[in-house]
């Protein structure tokens, strides 16, 4: 598919990763997940990353980690690899303070989880058409 939008998908919860493959067969067909599940994980493999990686970041904010999602925001926005990199919360909850520590992390939008099958696939339409129809992401190469 020569138009593949890779989404790296930072969540703790294995449903969710199987809910958003699924969902984006219809919704966002271009889309395709790199699913870690830690800060740990996910820390690896912003430093591993080589050659084209993810358009995009999906970061669950509670991964039941000592660390969460917004420690990995942080380190991602100091990381020569991750600073340009979109990020978009997903989360369970929204209080103002938590939007408001999400986007002086450096979030690029503060997204809810949907409940139903339904929501999530038009999470996903609506996704693609923001991130993959509308905007100009930079187009990045993460060479050693």
């Amino acid at each position: 598919m020569p138009n593949k939008f890779p989404i790296l998908l930072v969540d703790d919860d294995s449903a969710i990763a199987d809910i958003l493959r699924r969902a984006a067969q219809i919704s966002f067909k271009e889309a395709t997940f790199i699913h870690v599940s830690s800060f740990e994980d996910a820390k690896q493999y912003i430093e591993d990353l080589k050659g084209k990686g993810p358009r995009i970041v999906l970061l669950d904010i509670d991964l039941q980690d000592k660390v969460d999602g917004l420690d990995f925001l942080a380190l991602l926005r100091m990381h020569p690899k991750g600073r340009v990199l979109p990020a978009v919360i997903l989360s369970a909850s929204k209080t103002t303070a938590l939007v408001e520590r999400a986007y002086a992390y450096g979030a690029s939008s503060f997204t809810i989880k949907p409940f139903s099958f339904a929501e999530w696939k038009q999470y996903l339409s609506n996704l693609r058409t923001y991130w993959y129809e509308t905007v100009t992401l930079l187009d990045v190469r993460y060479d050693e």
